[in-house]
């Protein structure tokens, strides 16, 4: 679904992406992780073509960003800003869900009814002027504005900034949900308990190399790849690591209780 092919990207006469190869297939949930300017959103944009690669080749659904306009790719792909303010652009939740609709398709009876339903899903209220919402309350509107049109493709740059937990599990069940039914999600996000718990496969980027590619649940236990791109293994994680032999395979509250209960011979 994306690909990467020796992938340089530099802008104000410095290099930002430099030499970055991988592919995310359809259908995988992938986060990417690194330090505050690593290249994280710049590399989310060359994804769907809002950047151009000086170097390399990108393909997003098998087009090559580089020679096919944006709005070809955002027929099928979404984007969620970090600032969801920069997404809204009309005076109600209601007409931002619809004109949203409009961008990708025609049918009227279609559109109404991903509308209502988008409200319905996110809790909103229809009439509800946007900026008079709150932050989390805008975050979640332009994500239903994304959701309800059901892209094959997900980019999220840091989808639960700003969020309360329980609006943090809601945007993220709903992000689960559409990869289930097969939409390719990629994912920026500074919270490794997000990460760990919710993405299949992760890419940690440092300075505008991919330093690793795999596995969450290889990835977070790498204690020394993650300190190479300021990073920290999620609390869990780095708990186990500590506490060695018969903790290694712990990466939820539930593991662990579970291990401690094992290791103390109750089981129950």
């Amino acid at each position: 679904m994306i690909l990467f092919d020796n992938v340089s990207y530099s802008a104000g006469g410095m290099r930002i992406i430099n030499g970055v190869s991988f592919e995310i297939k359809r259908g995988d949930f992938t986060a990417l992780i690194g330090a505050n300017g690593a290249g994280k959103s710049t590399l989310a944009r060359l994804c769907i073509g809002l950047l151009k690669p000086v170097s390399g080749t990108v393909r997003a659904g098998g087009f090559d960003t580089a020679s096919v306009r944006t709005s070809r790719i955002a027929k099928f792909a979404g984007f969620l800003f970090q600032d969801p303010d920069r997404q809204i652009c009309k005076n109600s939740v209601r007409d931002e869900i619809r004109f949203s609709l409009e961008c990708v398709m025609e049918d009227r009876d279609e559109i109404e009814m991903r509308c209502e339903r988008a409200i319905s899903e996110f809790s909103l209220d229809g009439e509800r002027e946007p900026f008079s919402m709150s932050r989390g309350e805008r975050q979640r509107l332009v994500l239903a504005s994304i959701l309800a049109a059901e892209p094959e493709l997900l980019i999220l740059d840091e989808p639960t900034t700003g969020l309360d937990y329980r609006e943090c599990m809601h945007i993220m069940d709903c992000i689960s949900e559409i990869n289930r039914k097969g939409a390719t999600v990629l994912m920026i996000s500074h919270d490794m308990e997000i990460v760990q718990d919710f993405a299949k496969d992760v890419m940690v980027l440092n300075d505008g190399v991919l330093l690793a590619h795999g596995s969450t649940k290889e990835i977070i236990r790498e204690r020394e790849l993650l300190a190479r791109a300021s990073l920290l293994p999620p609390q869990i994680t780095d708990l186990a690591l500590v506490l060695g032999e018969g903790y290694e395979s712990a990466v939820t509250v539930e593991d662990m209780v579970s291990a401690v209960r094992e290791k103390s011979g109750n089981p129950r």
